[in-house]
């Protein structure tokens, strides 16, 4: 998978898994990650599917109706792609924290429904619950942050209310941060981001 990669102060630190929105790329959450924890590792990704030109981590049927095969595939593919890179970078596998926007949120949602020890924590900024009806792994000592829009049309109010509590029934540490505006990522919800990550997990 097309990616970056960039050594922080220690290997054996935090690595952050970058995961960019529709029509994003590798680049996009850089910034993002600067803000976040400056001293992490950082394993940026770009999503192999395209749609119209625009990347994404797995395909759509239509706006917010996700192709269920498609995203098991990809989940898979990305989750063998962090052991390999674990692998030639030789940073921690077990200290791995996806940061996440939209359709990159959603991907990272899909490691932690499908997947155990995959990650150790997760901030999910504007996710959608990527599958209902799974039997989850036991989430027991992974911590996720979701950020949320009361007004975004595209990841319901509800949306985050029932991953928030699918997550948590199945042992998850969450969070959840409220903003009043619609499906942008602000700085707000960054500066939240940063105070959670401080708080949980270094």
């Amino acid at each position: 998978m097309k990616h970056i990669f960039k050594e922080g102060k220690s290997l054996y630190g935090p690595t952050l898994l970058l995961l960019h929105g529709t029509g994003g790329t590798e680049q996009d959450l850089l910034p993002l990650a600067e803000i976040v924890d400056p001293d992490a590792n950082i394993l940026s990704v770009r999503g192999s599917v395209s749609e119209n030109g625009m990347p994404r981590f797995f395909k759509r049927l239509a706006e917010g109706v996700f192709d269920e095969e498609d995203l098991l595939l990809r989940t898979k593919e990305l989750y063998e792609f962090i052991d390999e890179a674990a692998e030639e970078y030789g940073f921690d596998r077990n200290y791995v924290i996806a940061v996440g926007y939209s359709n990159g949120a959603n991907i990272a949602g899909s490691l932690l429904f499908h997947y155990q020890d995959v990650l150790n924590g997760a901030v999910l900024h504007h996710p959608m619950v990527p599958k209902r009806g799974v039997e989850l792994p036991d989430l027991s000592g992974v911590k996720v942050l979701i950020t949320a829009g009361h007004n975004d049309p595209l990841c319901t109010e509800q949306e985050s209310i029932d991953l928030e509590k699918i997550l948590a029934e199945n042992g998850a540490e969450v969070q959840v941060h409220w903003e009043n505006n619609g499906h942008q990522l602000t700085r707000t919800e960054v500066e939240a981001a940063k105070e959670w990550y401080q708080n949980k997990i270094v």
